[in-house]
């Protein structure tokens, strides 16, 4: 299990600011180098939009373009926020603040609260749902273990949209909810849960936001004060901004447009907690003049993975499905995905185990492999089933790595080794780093061997394991490592939570997958009432569910298997129907029905000087099928072909001389507007054109690489020279 790309695990730092951008492809390079306006990036699972952002933090810092205390990176997890301030420490933009909204909100708010309110910030709760089983209480309200997690949702929701107790009936009736108790009896619960709160002189989560919003609204010289210190902003995975983040976000920034925001629409599936790709999509209506980078290149997956990730959302319906992004892998090919049916869910997860048992035996480590469902209860099955084969395995959304006890114990142990390792007769015998490891960490229960079974003394040898497997790597990649250094790692990595892989097999939900990816993925239990869920029953909801399927396919390298049951339990009625997200993608379900028109292809996109807040931008749709070289008939899935519409190999009939012409004529162009030349047109593009050779708009427009804006701004200068013209003099209009 590693983060979305691969890099090595000690790299050094670049030693200048054009190493940064060096093996950056051609636009995550525009999002490292476009540092001022607005800019965003509409990035494809495995399209390294993480590298593309923290490039661009480091590349401005190291260029002194951008000082590293006026950064503010945020993001919606603790391991997505520790993953980037690893990469940019590897990048050497040291003091670049990374952070979730909450944890950078919850810094200002214990700053300026003396300032603002008064004496010390209020006690933040652990676990609201305990308040809100008193709140039932005192409501005389009985709710059962499942439904004070549905009422505790239902509060957390209300908030995260602004929602007041007045409100909330109303606003779950508008957007169309299914909630667990009628609404004025949660409307009930949710302001006897606030005046508890208040009462007992606490606030939770969701007030941190909320009370920010209120002291940045409330005092201007707090909030020009939080302006002076964070004048860049870079929100990631912003489709699934709240509405109150949204708004927290707006006061951060001002009337300043210094931010950059990254984004897919199509990996849009959190919306039960608020989220919604809306500020994504509108974002060049707010910022009429903003950069848009398209991310389309999937370095992750091969192109039959990436096949069925797009033939997912060839089928969907709705706005995110309207902007989303077809991907392009760059990988060699792989094998097909394979399908699977089973007669039950036991002889499913005891298949899905068997496998992966063949594919530990053929030399697969267990830390590249996933088990993917769509409930957590569905895990314990295959917990069972790979216990019984002996494959050791991990559940994902447990406990953080270095918050585990014995981790916490296993550094006690190592830092005392450490300091006083000298006296330690247990480092008598160890030659090296890793053996003075692997010594102190025995005392701690680690043996060579794991233990037989699995639960929870499985689960610390895993943790004990994982943090001998990473001094070994650790060893090799700093010659000369003292034991010291490694502590000083660990602290880092800590701090960072950026945790060393454990060796097993990984166990998660398809919502705690997101952002994470494998060799190997089993995509369980694909079935209908399961995938799509069956209280998913808007239009809505079904679309989210079918994003939620994309995201488990992207998670997979190499190999994808999708399986299902035809009944829940051994002898039971065989009802069950493969999920209807694969019609026409599995073989024998038919053809495939999708809108093969509506995907966006990458590239770059700029914003207009004149253009005006009530004049947006209307992306051009661009109607497309399959792209097939126009000489040989085959089916094109290399960017560079389907830009000229024919094989690399095929005979051109290229017409030379106006290829050079227009070679030099965009030379010239790159140099009025301070920009790399592939930034006008690629080569591929010139190509396309001198061998089209368009006579009018249209044509013209109908060529791969050029868009409506590169049409509006460079049109008239190409038909002209395609003519036997001279390009109009002085500058493109833009």
């Amino acid at each position: 299990m590693t983060a979305a790309t691969h890099s090595p695990l000690f790299p050094q730092a670049p030693d200048s600011a054009d190493a940064v951008l060096e093996g950056l492809d051609p636009e995550q390079r525009e999002v490292a180098t476009a540092l001022r306006g607005p800019v965003c990036v509409l990035a494809g699972a495995g399209t390294g939009k993480t590298r593309a952002i923290t490039h661009r933090i480091a590349y401005g810092v190291r260029a002194g373009i951008l000082q590293p205390s006026s950064v503010l990176a945020v993001t919606f997890t603790n391991r997505a926020a520790g993953e980037m301030r690893g990469r940019l420490r590897q990048l050497g933009a040291h003091g670049v603040q990374a952070r979730t909204f909450h944890s950078a909100a919850l810094r200002q708010l214990q700053y300026f609260w003396p300032k603002a309110i008064g004496g010390s910030l209020p006690r933040l709760v652990d676990r609201k749902i305990q308040l809100v089983a008193d709140a039932a209480v005192a409501c005389r309200v009985r709710l059962d273990r499942g439904e004070l997690r549905d009422v505790t949702a239902e509060i957390e929701w209300s908030k995260v949209t602004q929602t007041v107790p007045a409100d909330y009936a109303l606003a779950v009736g508008k957007a169309g909810r299914e909630i667990p108790r009628d609404p004025a009896e949660i409307a009930q619960l949710y302001a006897a849960y606030e005046d508890l709160k208040r009462a007992r002189a606490v606030i939770d989560f969701e007030d941190v936001l909320l009370l920010t919003v209120a002291v940045l609204q409330d005092r201007h010289d707090i909030a020009e004060q939080v302006r002076a210190q964070y004048q860049h902003f870079v929100v990631d995975e912003y489709q699934d901004v709240s509405p109150l983040q949204q708004r927290l976000l707006e006061l951060w920034l001002g009337e300043r447009e210094d931010l950059c925001v990254v984004g897919d629409a199509s990996q849009t599936i959190y919306s039960f907690t608020g989220a919604t790709p809306d500020h994504l999509l509108d974002f060049r209506t707010r910022h009429p003049g903003a950069t848009v980078v398209k991310l389309v290149r999937d370095y992750r997956s091969t192109p039959q993975v990436v096949h069925l990730a797009n033939g997912l959302l060839a089928q969907a319906r709705g706005r995110a499905a309207d902007h989303r992004l077809e991907l392009v892998s760059q990988r060699a090919p792989g094998p097909e995905p394979a399908y699977a049916e089973y007669p039950d869910e036991p002889a499913e997860a005891e298949g899905a185990a068997r496998r992966i048992r063949e594919l530990l035996d053929a030399g697969v480590p267990a830390a590249e492999i996933a088990v993917l469902f769509r409930t957590n209860a569905q895990s314990e099955t295959y917990e069972q089933a790979l216990a019984d084969l002996g494959v050791p395995y991990q559940l994902r959304g447990a406990e953080r790595f270095f918050d585990r006890p014995e981790v916490r114990k296993a550094r006690v142990a190592l830092r005392g080794a450490a300091r006083f390792g000298g006296n330690d007769t247990l480092l008598e015998d160890a030659v090296d780093l890793p053996s003075q490891v692997r010594a102190v960490l025995s005392g701690e229960g680690w043996t060579s061997q794991p233990p037989a079974g699995s639960g929870a003394v499985r689960e610390r040898w895993e943790s004990l394991a994982a943090l001998v497997n990473l001094a070994q790597d650790f060893a090799g990649a700093q010659r000369g490592a003292t034991l010291a250094d490694l502590v000083a790692e660990l602290d880092e990595r800590a701090s960072a939570q950026h945790a060393p892989t454990v060796q097993g097999v990984t166990l998660a939900s398809l919502h705690s997958a997101k952002g994470l990816e494998w060799d190997v993925v089993f995509l369980v239990g694909v079935a209908e009432g399961m995938m799509p869920i069956a209280y998913a029953r808007t239009d809505e909801q079904i679309e989210e569910e079918r994003r939620l399927l994309y995201v488990g396919v992207t998670r997979a390298r190499e190999r994808l298997q999708v399986s299902w049951a035809l009944a829940r339990s051994p002898g039971g009625r065989p009802n069950r129907r493969p999920s209807r997200f694969l019609d026409g993608l599995r073989p024998g379900s038919g053809a495939a029905t999708g809108r093969a028109g509506v995907g966006g292809a990458g590239g770059i996109e700029r914003g207009f000087a004149g253009t005006t807040a009530h004049t947006p931008v209307v992306p051009r749709r661009t109607q497309r099928s399959p792209a097939r070289c126009r000489v040989c008939g085959r089916t094109l899935t290399d960017a560079g072909e389907m830009k000229l519409m024919r094989c690399e190999d095929c005979p051109s009939d290229m017409d030379e001389g106006l290829y050079e012409r227009l070679r030099d004529w965009r030379a010239v162009q790159a140099r009025r507007s301070g920009q790399p030349a592939y930034c006008v047109f690629t080569d591929k593009t010139l190509m396309a054109i001198a061998e089209g050779v368009p006579e009018e708009e249209g044509e013209l427009a109908r060529i791969p690489g050029v868009g409506v804006r590169k049409l509006n701004r460079y049109g008239a200068d190409v038909l002209a020279i395609c003519a036997g013209q001279e390009a109009t003099e002085g500058d493109a209009q833009g």
